[in-house]
């Protein structure tokens, strides 16, 4: 009886395993399902670069080879996009078609060279065979009906190779036009453009939807739509793995911004072991709203030998993270497929950093909806909101008409803290939380903030103090930020807006209940349901106080 009781027991015990195992798998699935943390590995790919003589056409398709190879080693699918030039060569037809379906992507990467343009029936105007300038090398270039037949031929012969149409379409910046016609013809499912950057490689993209995912005004590609009649119904995903902390704040001053990236050819960014782990680190652990998300990946113009040793660190890591249901690599087009099914307008989102690099306590908390985007950092025990930007889906941009003719390209949005532009290296601007305390003015001083998720949406961040025992609760919400002090000290607090001489601002009447600012000929106006604006005599723009210790700003409403 006792055998007979043991081998009963064991079958037992190994199904009761064998439950828990399922049990556990389902509930790392359930997690992902919830709050997924999406990686994209997409590697784009040109056929040439006349920049430098050293990087044949040979080099750049051995690259892509390499690429293929690391990516298969670790068991990684992504996505890989396609400019013109290179779609036509047979090296790669040959080698893209023979990736395994389901796991592999092929795209577009919409790039515009000399072939595409002549195919299309017209002039090339390039100093080159692929020209990156933006009046040539892109889309904005071209008018909307030549942006049409351009798009045609692309997607013609991308069918006559592969059989079908692509399902996604990436570059630095797509125009709306050309955005909506590649919809509504050809049923795109997935774009993706740039991160927000200043002046790099001569291209602005500022105050977006910083990471994740949006859709895109019909008029504005790059600006959020806040209802779905007014959107294009193609998410864009922000490329590169932006650096949370650091990338916003590189550059001030310049008129280049840097780059912290997770590309995989910097030194301090994608090919640092230090960062690359801090990075998925935060990506996968910090609490985020709805969705985190990331792009991997590199473009091969950068050669393979550059981007070897991130490659090297990241697609392991990557596939690591995948074995223990941390993350989900997925391709554009399968990401973009699960963001029209679960979002029908843009959703709220976050990425937070509870703990910054070794040797750093710098701290930060990202959070956008289809209304706006704010950002705060937390640095030497003090609390700075350094960016808060509104979302107009009427904001027009200039290129949706009309071909731009200088060879950069910018694209803003509707600003009421900018700590980049706004700042010089030593004299930063933001809002900052200060209180009178024994009849002088402090800034309020803390520990660590604590992130957490609430429902519909909501970031709850709460911030404990050191100057004052008590702590700073704030609520991000799809249209709304609340912010109240709890304490048993009574203490009088605000914000106060600090932009550094000769920084052009937005605002043209501080009244008590809202802020009137105009931008590129756009009026709006940022409201507070609980509160009130004014200007202080200490130097700074402007003040806002809390009513009955409490502040609700509406970010909604902004005409």
């Amino acid at each position: 009886m006792i055998k007979n009781f043991n081998k009963t027991s064991k079958k037992l015990l190994t199904g009761l395993l064998c439950l828990g195992s399922l049990f556990a798998s389902a509930q790392g699935v359930k997690t992902l399902q919830s709050a997924p943390k999406i990686v994209n590995i997409v590697n784009f790919i040109r056929l040439l670069e006349p920049r430098d003589e050293k990087i044949t056409e040979d080099v750049l398709y051995q690259t892509v080879v390499k690429q293929v190879e690391i990516m298969k080693k670790y068991h990684l699918g992504g996505t890989f996009l396609l400019q013109y030039d290179a779609l036509m060569d047979r090296r790669y037809q040959t080698l893209l078609a023979g990736l395994p379906k389901g796991s592999f992507e092929i795209g577009a990467w919409w790039e515009i060279p000399q072939p595409l343009v002549e195919n299309a029936g017209m002039k090339w105007r390039g100093r080159y065979p692929w020209d990156w300038r933006a009046n040539i090398g892109f889309s904005t270039g071209y008018t909307p009906a030549e942006r049409e037949k351009i798009i045609d031929v692309y997607f013609r012969d991308f069918k006559k190779i592969f059989g079908y149409y692509p399902k996604s379409v990436a570059s630095w910046f797509i125009d709306a036009y050309s955005l909506n016609y590649m919809y509504k013809k050809y049923h795109i499912i997935a774009s993706a453009n740039c991160k927000d950057q200043y002046g790099t490689d001569g291209y602005t993209l500022w105050g977006g939807y910083w990471n994740q995912a949006y859709y895109p005004s019909k008029i504005n590609s790059y600006m959020p739509a806040q209802h779905a009649d007014q959107q294009i119904p193609v998410p864009i995903f922000r490329m590169l793995g932006s650096d949370p902390v650091r990338q916003y704040d590189t550059g001030i001053s310049s008129s280049r911004q840097g780059v912290i990236t997770l590309e995989p050819v910097y030194n301090f960014g994608g090919g640092d072991a230090g960062w690359v782990n801090w990075f998925f680190k935060a990506l996968t652990d910090d609490n985020s709203v709805n969705f985190n998300y990331t792009q991997a990946g590199q473009e091969n113009s950068f050669t393979w030998d550059a981007m070897k040793k991130g490659f090297e660190i990241q697609m392991p890591l990557i596939a690591k993270l995948r074995n223990e249901h941390k993350v989900k690599v997925e391709t554009m087009e399968q990401s973009g497929t699960w963001f029209k099914k679960k979002f029908p307008v843009t959703p709220p989102t976050s990425f937070t950093v509870s703990k910054d690099i070794e040797g750093s306590d710098l701290k930060t908390a990202w959070y956008n909806s289809r209304f706006y985007r704010i950002n705060i950092l937390w640095e030497h025990n003090n609390l700075r909101i350094r960016d808060i930007h509104l979302f107009d889906e009427k904001f027009p941009s200039v290129y949706e008409t009309q071909p731009v003719t200088s060879n950069e390209c910018v694209f803003f949005t509707l600003p009421i803290v900018d700590g980049y532009i706004w700042s010089k290296p030593n004299d930063l601007a933001g809002l900052r939380v200060k209180a009178l305390i024994d009849g002088k003015e402090v800034l309020l001083e803390g520990g660590d903030p604590k992130f957490s998720k609430t429902q519909n949406g909501t970031l709850h961040i709460s911030w404990p103090l050191s100057t004052i025992k008590g702590s700073l609760e704030i609520d991000l919400a799809e249209s709304r930020i609340k912010m109240n002090l709890l304490s048993k000290t009574k203490i009088d607090w605000y914000f106060d807006l600090h932009a550094t001489t000769g920084a052009k601002l937005p605002f043209e009447n501080i009244g008590a209940s809202a802020l009137t600012c105009k931008f590129e000929d756009t009026n709006y106006t940022l409201k507070a349901l609980k509160g009130n604006f004014s200007q202080p005599d200490n130097g700074s723009v402007l003040r806002l106080k809390p009513q009955m210790n409490t502040i609700v700003l509406n970010l909604a409403d902004i005409k």
